[in-house]
């Protein structure tokens, strides 16, 4: 049941778009130097940037493992779960890259981001697809999505607070690259 595609269609863009939760995998290149890394996303939507091409916004909160082993090797895989009544799975197979919030791929496609902006962004990713897989996600069970947590913001408010000028994160409803430029108030 398992279908692979060398690009993103509109039917699998729209099936990553409406997913409230998706997974992150990522690798050290040396199994003695880490373990594989498996992160769950919440907070963001991934955008569909281009049939090969996807983004998504990082929060803090972790190890930062993703952006380590990003940095080491470039390899990610993304997949996606529908918990609702239409069952279905999508990975993406590719190369990715984290970049600060003034890095130029971020200032390009700033605009499919606003949305999402937030004054905890910590970097954003981007992901260069190489292959598309769906299957059928007949086991994967049913669940309801009822909001997101507000663990978040409580955490960066206690913890990163003198940090956020220094870093350049944006002040509440304000999206600020690293040198301080606003890209958007609210």
């Amino acid at each position: 049941m398992a279908a692979s595609f060398d690009a993103i269609d509109d039917a699998q863009r729209a099936f990553i778009e409406a997913q409230h939760i998706f997974f992150v995998a990522t690798a050290p290149n040396d199994r003695e130097a880490g373990e594989v890394n498996l992160s769950p996303k919440g907070r963001t939507l991934v955008k569909v940037l281009g049939p090969n091409l996807i983004g998504w916004l990082d929060y803090p909160g972790s190890g930062n493992e993703t952006a380590k082993h990003t940095a080491e090797n470039g390899r990610l895989t993304v997949m996606f779960c529908s918990f609702d009544a239409t069952a279905g799975i999508t990975r993406l197979y590719g190369r990715g890259r984290a970049v600060d919030l003034d890095d130029p791929m971020l200032v390009e496609h700033r605009a499919a981001f606003l949305d999402d902006a937030h004054p905890y962004v910590r970097q954003a990713f981007f992901m260069d697809v190489e292959r598309v897989q769906t299957s059928c996600g007949y086991a994967v069970p049913r669940m309801e999505y009822v909001q997101e947590r507000d663990t978040l913001d409580r955490y960066c408010e206690a913890k990163t607070e003198p940090r956020r000028m220094e870093l350049g994160m944006p002040q509440a409803g304000e999206f600020r690259s690293k040198n301080g430029a606003l890209i958007r108030s609210r």
